[in-house]
């Protein structure tokens, strides 16, 4: 798989995953789940940038 899409699609996982149980399971606000939503996908794409440069 081409490391930029592996990054991109651990990225959109990640935040999709947050802004849901964000969003529906703890309701919080739009604004706080799309916060919270940026920050883990952040963090998703430093970890998988870091994975593919091993």
């Amino acid at each position: 798989m081409n490391k930029w899409l592996y990054m991109l699609l651990h990225t959109a996982a990640a935040a999709t995953f947050m802004f849901v149980l964000q969003r529906f399971v703890l309701q919080s606000t739009f604004e706080s789940s799309l916060i919270w939503a940026m920050a883990f996908g952040l963090g998703a794409a430093v970890i998988a940038f870091k994975q593919t440069n091993r």
